[in-house]
């Protein structure tokens, strides 16, 4: 059976979808299609958008082209366009933080909205062989690729775009008040010192606020309280890690743990031709949720008797590769945890 919503966004991008009734309406929400056969209604065409600080260029792949302000006017007539044009996806590339605007515009007027990773839509241009690149030439190509590929993602709500909001908000103060000791590090002069020294501490408060703030949202949420007070049952496990998972890592417990690794970037990728047999390495993924899991994966490796168990059989390898490989245990034995509802059950390892 086919399933009954589709993917909104992409990685890299707080995924959103919408069911197919939901793009039906947003279909006959169209008066040029109103009057049309049961066929017509079924049409879906996928409109471009390519996203400038103060206009989008919009693109139907072979077809029409146009571009307007990047402002409540324009999306309003760019709305009226895209109507015109029959159009019921919207695809555009994550820029930033620069597309949720026209995002979220489109969301809300019942269109399908894509957020692609640009580097895939890049790189499948340039497996087109299409090397030139502008913005009107962008839009065409965001719209040939969202026309091309498709895949399913959990629904994502505004809520949960908050709490993402706020750990990758706590993850950029931490990177400041580190910066900010690694310049204490070397200053000598004693005013900037302690100029230096206000800041980072200013910021370690700020980091107890959002810190707080993260938790105080989670809580607030029945299903997300639960979940978070389920992972972090494992040894290893805290609030952080919990935390980024469920609003980082919406897959959690919905796919297999080869989807999972490979989501999250801890599965090695063969390196194979002919008689070469090269190194296993992992590639791409999520960054921001493997930090947290790298953090936890090294106290479980010591506090964990399963994950312990597990390292000290690859013994011999490279302490990367262990410590990858415990990551990637622990991140399935947590989407275990988030699948079946369950708590970590101390197992005494085989």
């Amino acid at each position: 059976m086919a399933p009954d919503f589709e993917i909104a966004r992409e990685r890299g991008s707080p995924p959103v979808i919408f069911n197919q009734s939901e793009r039906l309406q947003g279909t006959q929400r169209n008066p040029d299609l109103q009057g049309g056969t049961a066929k017509m209604a079924q049409i879906i065409r996928v409109a471009g958008l390519d996203v400038s600080k103060d206009r989008l260029d919009v693109a139907v792949h072979g077809g029409e082209r146009c571009t307007v302000a990047y402002d409540a006017a324009g999306l309003r007539e760019l709305e009226a366009w895209l109507c015109r044009q029959h159009v019921t996806t919207v695809a555009l590339e994550a820029s930033g933080g620069y597309e949720r605007e026209a995002a979220e515009y489109f969301e809300a007027q019942a269109f399908l909205v894509r957020v692609l990773n640009p580097l895939r839509v890049r790189r499948f241009a340039e497996a087109r062989g299409r090397l030139a690149k502008n913005d009107r030439i962008d839009a065409d190509t965001i719209a040939h690729y969202a026309e091309t590929f498709s895949e399913v993602r959990p629904r994502r709500d505004a809520e949960l775009d908050r709490l993402a909001e706020a750990i990758q908000a706590r993850h950029a103060i931490q990177e400041m008040i580190l910066a900010c000791g690694q310049q204490l590090e070397h200053l000598r002069t004693a005013p900037l010192r302690r100029e230096i020294t206000r800041q980072q501490a200013g910021l370690a408060r700020t980091l107890e606020r959002i810190t707080r703030g993260i938790a105080e949202l989670v809580a607030e949420h029945a299903d997300w309280a639960t979940l978070a007070e389920r992972l972090q049952t494992v040894p290893g496990v805290g609030p952080v890690l919990a935390h980024t998972l469920i609003a980082l890592l919406p897959e959690l417990g919905r796919i297999d743990r080869h989807k999972i690794a490979s989501l999250v970037g801890v599965a090695p990728f063969d390196d194979d031709s002919g008689k070469h047999k090269g190194e296993r390495h992992i590639a791409g993924g999520r960054r921001a949720v493997r930090r947290p899991l790298y953090m936890a994966a090294l106290v479980a490796k010591r506090h964990n008797p399963v994950i312990a168990a597990f390292a000290k059989r690859l013994t011999g390898k490279a302490p990367k590769e262990i410590i990858v490989a415990c990551m990637r245990k622990l991140l399935v034995i947590l989407n275990a945890i988030a699948r079946d509802g369950a708590h970590w059950r101390n197992l005494s390892p085989a």
